[in-house]
């Protein structure tokens, strides 16, 4: 069996380690299910113990520090790690239980923990985006990527903002128990099996985020239908407008123009296919509504600086780094 310890602080997320925890619970429940015996112990805890406050007001029961062996200790973010309010005492656990786990992981900001601690000296590491410039600056030997979902550095693992820490414990459970039994958690969790460490944190829906509910939703119907054709004409329709009215007002409201932001949702939706590799770069570009791999291929240059064959050839590189 193996020991997940799940370290908390003073206004946490409580998605940063209920997501991550309930991944371990399926997967002790399922494995149990198979015959077999469970194969995590969980434990939370906190400097003090007893009852801690989450940032929502919910308070959650926790364990005080000890000396005991993890084999995984899991960081969670707070409002006292962003901020560099870390006591001694805590960093000194921290430093403990990593010299004593098989490899050690944060949840947001819980890198920032782990960093303060020495943990990522010289590694690369992330957290949610909105702080990675924070954690840069505070630990300039870290070297901070604020585009990934999760980075694994050796035996030091680091993830994103809230339900990133559900791709971190999916790939924990893989990296366990083998991919079936990590898909099949993820089928009770109702998510993604397998969300790429490397995909980007940000949606180009989200980062658009039009005020007006007319351009919201056509870009919700584009984003439904991106295989088919989506000219200016037809999203002005979708909006009830004048082509003229919709380009005024979708450059307004996005900063860009229909035709990029129907590529940049293309290139999103395709990405993840690309990195998984299981399709054909034809068949992709089909699927997302770009009439040949040529034009895939320059969108994917304008929105991420490399090719699909190269974005492809990187996720494997990373995916042999779990093997």
């Amino acid at each position: 069996m193996r020991k997940i310890g799940f370290l908390l602080f003073l206004d946490c997320s409580l998605l940063d380690f209920t997501g991550p925890l309930t991944a371990f619970d399926v997967a002790n429940r399922l494995h149990e299910g198979d015959g077999k015996s469970r194969p995590y112990q969980l434990r939370v805890m906190s400097e003090q113990g007893g009852m801690l406050e989450s940032a929502s007001g919910t308070a959650v029961v926790t364990h005080p520090l000890d000396r005991a062996a993890f084999d995984t200790l899991i960081v969670a973010g707070g409002a006292g790690p962003r901020e560099g309010v870390l006591s001694e005492t805590l960093l000194e656990y921290t430093r403990h239980a990593a010299g004593k786990a098989r490899r050690v992981a944060s949840v947001c900001t819980g890198a920032f923990v782990l960093a303060a601690a020495g943990l990522l000296e010289g590694k690369r590491a992330t957290t949610h985006w909105r702080m990675a410039t924070r954690l840069q600056r505070m630990h300039p030997s870290v070297q901070v990527d604020s585009d990934k979902i999760f980075i694994k550095d050796g035996d030091v693992w680091t993830s994103a903002g809230i339900s990133a820490g559900i791709d971190l414990a999916l790939a924990l459970i893989e990296e366990d128990l083998g991919v079936e039994l990590a898909r099949a958690v993820a089928r009770e969790l109702v998510v993604y099996h397998r969300r790429p460490g490397g995909q980007s944190q940000f949606s180009n829906l989200l980062e658009m985020d039009p005020p007006s509910g007319r351009i919201r939703e056509t870009l919700s119907y584009a984003r439904n239908h991106l295989h088919e054709s989506l000219t200016a004409e037809r999203l002005a329709e979708i909006a009830c407008l004048s082509r003229r009215q919709f380009d005024r007002a979708f450059s307004a409201e996005t900063g860009q123009t229909p035709a990029k932001a129907i590529e940049k949702l293309r290139a999103e939706a395709a990405r993840p296919r690309v990195e998984a590799g299981e399709e054909s770069l034809e068949s992709i570009a089909r699927a997302v509504g770009f009439d040949d791999p040529e034009r895939m291929r320059r969108a994917f240059l304008r929105v991420f600086g490399y090719p699909p064959q190269a974005i492809r050839r990187a996720q494997k590189r990373q995916e042999a780094l779990y093997l």
